[in-house]
């Protein structure tokens, strides 16, 4: 049990915040502290409870038995202290501290970025750190308040809630089209060259359904451009390159403008969901459930 008689909050505010950015010098500029007071406070700390909490090296900063433990228990006393504020402050219209945002490049890009902007300008009190990445954050380790995930959600004991649905269109370019022809039915496309997300489970697999409930297993043979990111499958598509498989956000406004074709309109892919994954705690903090409502509005239409 942590001695609330001896030890400073602010020491322990800043003891977290060293180990979610990984160095003294990290924690100082997400503090807005020199790394000299960042150090102190870590001495002063170590000595109110009399134990080392941090390993300290040219290379790395790293965490002693003591500090693990420590830090648990100190991220829940912080979480409880937001909690009792944030509750006290329960019916006033005002957001203050940071909302920390992680989501995929792409849907960060397009969808999350603009939706904080707005925030921003209703709750001006309120700081912004958006993480975009195509890899699964650890919201505890990365000290991360709510994150966005695409399709089906693995087991991690945190809460989740259902943003919006997830769904994807085969587009194509109309240059592309004039030269290769429009596909009549799914058994054209296999040979057709192809632009190929390579983060999806089956990057040159899917399975397309029609109205009448009939299904086609569609196995690309062709692969010409292929990455990581979202965002580079969408320019190749764009340039002409190939057959694409891509998220509606991403490329609805292309289709509407021309700059893209949907391919076999009348064939549907699989849809899954997307959610806002938070860490489980007796009470949702007010800035995630505001961050949460904004997102669920903002995709309704």
């Amino acid at each position: 049990m942590i001695d609330l008689n001896t030890i400073n909050l602010n020491r322990l505010t800043t003891f977290v915040a060293v180990v979610e950015a990984g160095s003294l010098t990290a924690a100082a500029e997400r503090l807005g502290l020199a790394k000299s007071m960042v150090s102190k406070h870590m001495q002063l700390l170590e000595r109110e409870i009399g134990v080392g909490l941090l390993l300290r090296s040219t290379r790395k900063l790293s965490l002693t038995e003591a500090g693990r433990t420590f830090y648990a228990s100190s991220r829940q006393l912080l979480q409880a202290a937001e909690q009792a504020i944030e509750q006290a402050r329960s019916g006033r219209d005002q957001l203050q501290g940071t909302l920390r945002v992680a989501s995929p490049i792409d849907y960060g890009l397009i969808v999350v970025s603009p939706l904080l902007a707005q925030l921003r300008a209703r709750y001006p009190a309120l700081k912004i750190d958006l993480t975009c990445g195509d890899h699964i954050i650890d919201l505890i380790a990365e000290g991360i308040d709510v994150t966005v995930r695409l399709g089906k959600l693995a087991d991690s004991g945190h809460m989740a809630t259902r943003v919006d649905k997830l769904t994807r269109w085969l587009v194509a370019s109309p240059d592309f089209l004039a030269r290769h022809g429009m596909p009549a039915t799914p058994d054209d496309l296999p040979p057709l060259p192809y632009v190929s997300l390579s983060v999806l489970a089956q990057p040159n697999q899917f399975t397309l359904s029609d109205a009448a409930g009939n299904q086609a297993h569609v196995r690309m043979q062709n692969t010409v451009f292929s990455s990581n990111t979202a965002y580079a499958t969408r320019a190749a598509a764009l340039s002409g390159d190939g057959v694409l498989r891509a998220t509606v956000f991403s490329v609805k406004d292309d289709v509407a403008a021309g700059r893209l074709v949907r391919v076999l309109p009348e064939w549907s892919l699989p849809e899954s969901d997307i959610h806002a994954v938070y860490p489980a705690t007796s009470h949702v903090p007010q800035k995630v459930r505001v961050f949460i409502d904004a997102l669920k509005a903002a995709t309704a239409g």
